[in-house]
């Protein structure tokens, strides 16, 4: 257990009741106050870099690029040995072409190497364990920086502002945030600091979301904060209803999962309002945020270094070409993540938006490795994949998982164990899903020898026997 924990974490892990009296009293400071310090800095960074030139984008990568490398080399054993290996010495280190002498890195890279790519102690105070929860088959567990979260809610707030929000809006959630029911039997819970509203994405039934849509409604002006699956489960429920959608919603902010233009085009003309799509993963590598003025997706250069490769593992530079989405990431200097294929794919635009005025690299149809995988609760309501998927250790010492499923609200999860691998595992991963699952699904642990990946080599999460048309 870590002695000092970050802010942002000291909020989250308050009770309900502490954060409701501790609101009261902050409540009169400017929440950019709040944060914290790099997320002030990095947000006004931002206002200004957004609109650089690209000799001005260009030097400030070169210039992270170096720092980062140059960290590496000198702080990390498996760099040390891949630099000489590749004949890469950042010293000489004058172009992107000089760069990409060095290798693409993947997840399994990580998996076999990850102690010797630290550049710190992984017990210092400022160094946080993650895991992003095992959407490509295994779970990827990493190390990185504390203070990540100030830096990363600065691009995120200053991408959402092109859809007209501030921090501080109102925003009403739809994610996987676990929430319990609050006296009036509401899946709620608010955040006086940020104004969050959250709601249950595990329980999406008729009743539940009827009341969640009367809720929004009394919110004022707000923004929904969604998984696309979580807003497209609501829009049908409305569509099939009859009820009217709210109109005091100014946007609708999707993250985390494969954004489909059917279901967008539907969300849109229910609400009558933008459906405004952000792109970025675990790792901190590569942020992209729709344009204001389109549907295209502009890749934040001062965020981390982009590359869109193709199956050869040459840049495409070439509009309408599809690649896979390559990152360098400059936020995290405890695992550097050096030209590290993302599994994660997307259709080249061009290097400049013409719309906008914006030199960033521009991109359209995100595909990532997030798929709408979904399990069947009792009551035949939808549990999306991406709200079940865990971020913390409840898939330590498993290799691979995946839910079976023929019979609502009943599943079977599969693990297929690494060593190690004990009874207590089953205890912490019965606990920590069930809290999620509530009294909609049960289900029970076995462990097998492998897991079958698809024909395409990738897992399947759930393996569903049930008819969902």
């Amino acid at each position: 257990m870590k002695l000092a924990l970050s802010k942002k974490n000291l909020w989250e892990k308050m009770p309900v009741e502490g954060k409701k009296v501790l609101g009261k009293v902050l409540s009169c400071i400017p929440l950019q106050y709040i944060i914290g310090r790099r997320y002030r800095k990095t947000y006004r960074f931002l206002e200004k870099a957004q609109w650089w030139t690209r000799e001005e984008n260009d030097a400030y990568q070169l210039k992270q690029l170096r720092r980062i490398c140059s960290l590496a080399l000198e702080k990390s054993e498996f760099y040390k040995k891949s630099f000489s290996e590749s004949g890469f010495d950042p010293g000489h280190f004058d172009s992107f072409d000089y760069f990409k002498r060095l290798p693409f890195i993947d997840r399994e890279t990580i998996q076999k190497n990850l102690d010797t790519m630290c550049t710190v102690s992984k017990q210092a105070p400022h160094v946080d364990y993650i895991t992003t929860g095992g959407t490509t088959g295994a779970p990827l567990c990493f190390y990185t920086t504390s203070f990540r979260s100030q830096i990363e809610y600065a691009y995120l707030a200053g991408g959402w502002k092109r859809a007209g929000y501030s921090p501080g809006d109102p925003l009403a959630v739809l994610r996987g945030k676990v929430i319990k029911k609050n006296a009036q039997g509401l899946y709620h819970e608010f955040d006086p600091l940020f104004r969050h509203h959250y709601y249950s994405s595990f329980h999406l039934t008729d009743e539940n979301m009827r009341r969640y849509v009367e809720h929004i409604r009394s919110l004022g002006p707000c923004f929904l904060h969604v998984y696309p699956s979580s807003i497209y489960c609501l829009a049908r429920f409305l569509k099939r209803t009859g009820i009217e959608p709210p109109a005091n919603v100014q946007a609708i902010l999707a993250e985390s999962e494969n954004v489909y233009p059917e279901q967008k085009i539907m969300v849109e003309e229910l609400f009558g309002c933008r459906y405004f799509s952000s792109y970025g993963h675990t790792e901190k590598l590569v942020a992209a945020v729709e344009c204001e003025h389109s549907d295209h997706y502009h890749v934040w250069p001062t965020y981390g270094y982009f590359e869109l490769i193709d199956e050869q593992g040459n840049n495409i530079t070439t509009p309408g070409q599809r690649g896979e989405i390559v990152g360098t990431g400059f936020i995290n200097d405890v695992v550097p993540f050096i030209r590290y294929r993302t599994g994660d794919f997307a259709t080249y635009v061009g290097s400049r938006c013409e719309k906008c005025g914006r030199n960033h690299p521009v991109i359209r149809d995100i595909r990532g490795h997030r798929i709408q995988e979904k399990l069947i609760a009792a009551d035949g309501s939808s549990i999306f994949w991406t709200s079940v998927n865990m971020h913390d250790d409840t898939f330590d010492n498993v290799l691979r998982f995946q839910f079976y499923q023929d019979t609502p609200g009943k599943a079977v999860l599969k693990v297929q164990p690494l060593p190690g691998f004990c009874r207590e595992d089953i205890s912490r991963i019965q606990r920590n899903l069930q809290d999620k699952f509530t009294d909609r699904l049960t289900f029970t642990v076995t462990t097998v020898d492998a897991i079958p990946l698809s024909a395409s080599g990738k897992s399947v999460f759930v393996d569903q026997k049930i008819s969902t048309k």
